[in-house]
Formats: C-alpha cells, structure tokens, sequence
C-alpha cells in the first residue's frame, strides 16, 4: 500500500515533532514506511515575528506567563520521554522566525530531501537548542540535508519559492486550520494534532480495509 501524507506544521511546534515521530512509529509498525510520502507544507506560527526572533522567555512569558509556559514544557518534556523522545528546552534561547526554515524544507523537498530537513530543523531546535532562524545554522542545516551552498543561496531569497509558501499558508486559512499538525491522507481524510501511535496505526488499517486487495503489513 502506498500513501501520501501532506503535514501542515511548524518547526517549533513541539506537538508537530511529536506528531511526526507518532506517525512514524505507526508507519513502520504497519510496514509502510517505505512506501508512504510525506509532504511538508508550511505554516507559521508567529508569521508577525522579528526576522531575528524574539529571546524565548520573554515569548513564554507573554503568551502564557511563567509558570503555564513552565509547566507546558515539562508536560511536554514527558509525553517525549515516555516515547523516546527528547526534549530540550533549558537550551533553548530564542524563539526564531521561521520563514526562512519552510524555504529550507521546500527547496529540500524539492530534490527528494524533505524528511531530512525537517527532521535536521526539528532536532537542531528541540534537541540542540539552535536558534534555527540563524542565517548560518540554517546553512549548517541546509548542507546536511543534502543541498549545496549555491542551491541554498538561491532558496533563500527566491521570488517563485516565496510566493509558493504563500499559497500554502494562504490554502491552510481557506481550509480553516487555525493550529498543527494537520496530516492530510492522501487528500482525502484530514488528521488534527499529534495523535499517539497507536490511533494512527488503527486510522490506517480502516483505510486499507477500504481498499481491497492491499496486504495490512
């Protein structure tokens, strides 16, 4: 069986990092990982925030005060513990802007390295604490997921990629999706939010049963 799922999400989105890691989990317990593809489509979560970011305790802080934005991060730092995942976020200073990261995964994508990109994005900023709206950790970024200095060069200041993540976001409002992840399988069914392993695994098997013929992996 072959899939094709399209991600709206957010590099510094821990729901969507997590979500990813879920579906993935899901797909190889199924055996479908090699044959699904994942499409990663951008949406800004901050798209008002200062090209150079904005330091994160300050950002917490007026989003949520301290002791919510304390409490969501050891929330957080547990429900990726429990699956193996870590996270960080006592390295983290800044909240960046993340435009300049959905041209990394678009011009990567574009050459059949998207997974890399994100997944370099989302363990630079969870994992490393990088601050990934860095010009030159996205370069650092850029050359580890595959694309060469003059490919990244030109991603990053391209009309035509510009205007492209445009319309995506602009497809995101149209479709009402006012937060992420939302997975899109095979433009047919919308999943919202970072659903645990297990959910995901049953969603899939309903759609194979729909479709005849299709061994269950």
């Amino acid at each position: 069986m072959s899939l094709t799922i399209a991600v709206f999400s957010d590099v510094i989105c821990p729901w969507c990092f997590l979500g990813k890691h879920r579906l993935e989990r899901a797909l190889d317990a199924l055996g479908l990982r090699a044959t699904t593809t994942l499409e990663w489509l951008p949406f800004e979560l901050n798209p008002d925030m200062p090209p150079e970011g904005i330091a994160r305790a300050t950002y917490r802080e007026r989003k949520f005060g301290l002791a919510r934005s304390a409490a969501l991060d050891a929330q957080m730092t547990e429900l990726g513990r429990a699956e193996g995942l870590t996270f960080a976020f006592e390295r983290m200073r800044v909240t960046p802007n993340t435009r300049a990261a959905h041209r990394l995964i678009a011009a990567a994508q574009d050459r059949g390295r998207g997974e890399a990109a994100v997944d370099g994005l989302f363990r630079a900023y969870f994992q490393a604490g990088a601050d990934i709206g860095d010009p030159a950790v996205l370069q650092r970024l850029a050359a580890a997921s595959g694309l060469d200095g003059e490919t990244w060069e030109h991603a990053r200041t391209d009309a035509d990629l510009g205007a492209r993540i445009t319309a995506l976001e602009a497809e995101a409002a149209r479709m009402q999706i006012g937060g992420v992840p939302v997975f899109l399988v095979d433009r047919r069914w919308a999943v919202s939010g970072a659903q645990d392993t297990e959910a995901w695994i049953g969603a899939i098997r309903a759609r194979m049963d729909e479709a005849p013929g299709i061994p269950a992996g």
